[in-house]
């Protein structure tokens, strides 16, 4: 778990070699908006994400490992110049991992509000959000 941690803070559009360091060939990952298998697939998304955006930083907090899984709280800055006028902004989540015998991630499933990530920052549809969001509190 450990390294798996320092190697995403390395993590970086000229780094994305780092991801063979840490995920099998048949990496299984999973967020709110994709759903990829293989290293290949893997390194398209990076490659995309990191194209895209001016800013990514992960915080990690409270990593929870036994045997070869475990759960790690994280904080996620970032800027894109669609959202949020290209402000940073920080949304948190929680990373549920498996690993295998050569201690690679296998299963990677990422917990987050695609809401506050996204939908809250757009320019048209974010108000209506809030709105909704401020409703469905009272």
């Amino acid at each position: 778990m450990d390294a798996f941690l320092e190697t995403y803070k390395k993590l970086n559009a000229q780094h994305l070699n780092l991801l063979d360091d840490i995920y099998s060939s048949e990496i299984h990952f999973i967020d709110p908006v994709h759903e990829l298998r293989g290293l290949t697939q893997l390194h398209k998304y990076f490659e995309n994400l990191y194209a895209n955006i001016h800013h990514i930083q992960f915080e990690f907090s409270h990593p929870q490992w036994m045997e070869k899984e475990g759960y790690v709280q994280w904080l996620m800055t970032f800027a894109h110049p669609r959202i949020h006028a290209g402000q940073r902004v920080t949304v948190p989540g929680t990373s549920f991992l498996k690993f295998d015998s050569a201690n690679k991630v296998y299963f990677h499933r990422d917990y987050f509000d695609i809401g506050a990530m996204l939908y809250q920052h757009l320019p048209i549809i974010g108000p209506v959000v809030k709105m909704i969001n401020r409703r469905l509190a009272q």
